[in-house]
């Protein structure tokens, strides 16, 4: 039986622990995952679920892995190979000169070089492929609009939109080129989201709008949001549209 390949990064918590949850639930699927931290739950799936504690702030270290690791894997066995950029770094919320330099450095890294970097490696090492390829990078909404107190999240997600709709052109004039989509998942109950509801409120002027979604329900749960970007994944047009938000699907 053909076998699908997923690599997903941030997938110790939040919406790319939900992601790795569901996508587990199809004895086809194998999974490869980068996070900061293993994850017990996912220890539970055996081979088929390998993990890697990697630090993506360093995002080169993690990239040079991946492409041998690709590389040894029987590209024969494989109908899909997706690669899901989901991990993010947020600095403390405020304007950027109250933020160190090395918070700032991370928060790009993470935010925007891992990607690039992870899409190159993967890129290079499946090129021959005779599987489908897909590239879903996680957006978000506040690379679309800014917000203050957090400019360089929304610098990393607007370079994440604009790489992704670079990328696109790049692959459709490749045979057999990945498709690609950066994907804004709506607003999440995760940790970020607790980390803006408790920031100081001077230099954040929109605490009060955060605080607020908590407080009407207004957060999508991890595993609702993880199950309307997968389902995104799956679509048949998956890739028309370069930039998209699961809300407008």
């Amino acid at each position: 039986m053909a076998r699908h390949l997923f690599i997903v990064t941030g997938a110790s918590r939040g919406l790319g622990a939900a992601m790795a949850r569901q996508l587990l639930a199809a004895s086809d699927h194998q999974l490869l995952c980068l996070s900061r931290q293993r994850s017990a739950a996912l220890d539970a799936a055996g081979n088929r679920c390998e993990q890697w504690a990697v630090d993506l702030s360093q995002p080169d270290e993690a990239a040079a892995r991946l492409g041998p690791w690709l590389t040894a894997q029987d590209a024969s066995a494989f109908a899909s190979a997706t690669l899901i950029n989901n991990a993010a770094a947020l600095t403390r919320v405020g304007a950027i000169d109250e933020c160190s330099d090395a918070e700032l450095s991370s928060s790009l890294r993470v935010g925007i070089e891992a990607p690039l970097l992870l899409t190159a490696a993967f890129l290079r090492a499946t090129r021959a492929w005779p599987a489908r390829k897909r590239v879903l990078n996680i957006s978000s909404g506040l690379g679309r609009r800014a917000m203050a107190g957090q400019a360089s999240y929304c610098a990393a997600k607007a370079g994440i939109d604009h790489f992704s709709r670079a990328l696109a052109l790049d692959e459709a004039q490749r045979p057999n080129g990945a498709k690609v989509v950066s994907l804004a998942p709506g607003v999440i109950d995760t940790d970020m989201q607790v980390h803006l509801r408790s920031a100081d409120s001077t230099g954040f002027p929109e605490q009060a709008n955060f605080i607020g979604l908590k407080e009407k329900g207004q957060l999508t749960s991890p595993e609702d949001a993880a199950a309307r970007v997968l389902a995104y994944l799956n679509r048949a047009d998956f890739g028309a549209n370069p930039v998209a938000d699961v809300r407008d699907a």
